[in-house]
């Protein structure tokens, strides 16, 4: 009985003391997603993007046209044709096939390069002014409103090092 009270009182100081340590760090909220699309270099790189992936989808749809004409008329002269013609122009026709496949890859990796290098100049000048907001208004956390949205800004304590400790786990 006096081993459950002892455990009592140490939980009660445990959620006092959190509730201590919780009211003095400042925590905001912010939807980054939000934040970003309302940028004008967010507007500008997404209108970018928008251009060359109808390029891109132009010429791979051009590729796809041209490959379907010749099919077409492969498969109207095979009649005439000898049997090693048409298995060269079937491999001949597998091949473009091939080529389309691998430059709609190659379109969408450039997208995938373009995104990311548009996207981060942005990214950090909004993190920046985040931060720099956060700290004007003595916020310690800023945590992304998205859902799966992580922590911005982290100027509380860490307890990291001081958990590890406890565990004697050597870091």
């Amino acid at each position: 009985m006096k081993h459950l009270k002892t455990i009592a009182v140490a939980l009660m100081m445990f959620v006092t003391a959190t509730s201590f340590v919780n009211a003095q760090s400042k925590v905001a909220h912010i939807d980054v997603t939000q934040l970003l699309s309302a940028m004008p270099a967010m507007k500008t790189a997404e209108a970018e993007l928008k251009k060359l992936s109808e390029q891109y989808n132009a010429d791979i749809e051009a590729s796809m046209t041209e490959f379907q004409n010749k099919a077409t008329q492969y498969q109207n002269e095979a009649p005439a044709k000898t049997k090693e013609e048409n298995e060269k122009r079937a491999i001949e026709l597998q091949g473009i096939q091939k080529n389309i496949g691998e430059a709609n890859q190659r379109a969408q990796q450039e997208l995938q390069k373009k995104q990311a290098e548009l996207f981060e100049p942005i990214s950090k000048v909004a993190k920046a002014a985040i931060e720099k907001v956060a700290a004007a208004q003595g916020f310690d956390y800023v945590i992304d409103a998205q859902a799966g949205g992580g922590l911005i800004v982290y100027t509380g304590k860490d307890l990291l090092a001081d958990v590890k400790k406890e565990l004697n786990i050597a870091n």
